[in-house]
């Protein structure tokens, strides 16, 4: 019985190190492209830059979730995880535009910009998420 519980084992494998591989590219590129340093903010307690980069991961994962669910296969899943991936770094594209301060805001802490664009992401992964299970 534990062999057949364990059958799966290899692909479960395959699929979290393609997942965790994209996710580790989309923070990569994520931080690449905004002009103040997350992380660095974030060790400093900036509120602002932890929930604008929480909101984009979560945007990101929810997609890559439903890629990995609905794929026929770990090359299609890893097709549409770095169609998601395009998808978020746009959604943050679409913040700069609305919030043109946003350079600056972040590393000056204003939370309203984070959690702003923190929802923005997580609300485009979420309709990302949605288109692909068709």
């Amino acid at each position: 019985m534990l062999t057949q519980s364990l059958a799966g084992l290899p692909s479960f494998l395959f699929y979290f190190a393609t997942a965790i591989s994209l996710l580790l590219l989309f923070l990569a590129a994520y931080i690449l492209i905004t002009p103040y340093r997350e992380i660095a903010l974030i060790r400093e307690g900036n509120t602002a830059a932890a929930v604008s980069l929480g909101g984009a991961i979560l945007g990101f994962v929810l997609p890559l979730a439903s890629a990995i669910a609905h794929s026929v296969g770990l090359l299609d899943m890893a097709v549409w995880g770095l169609i998601a991936l395009v998808i978020q770094l746009l959604a943050y594209g679409v913040g700069r535009l609305l919030l043109p301060d946003l350079a600056r805001a972040i590393p000056a802490g204003q939370v309203a910009t984070g959690v702003f664009l923190g929802a923005l992401s997580l609300a485009i992964g979420i309709l990302n998420a949605a288109c692909m299970t068709y």
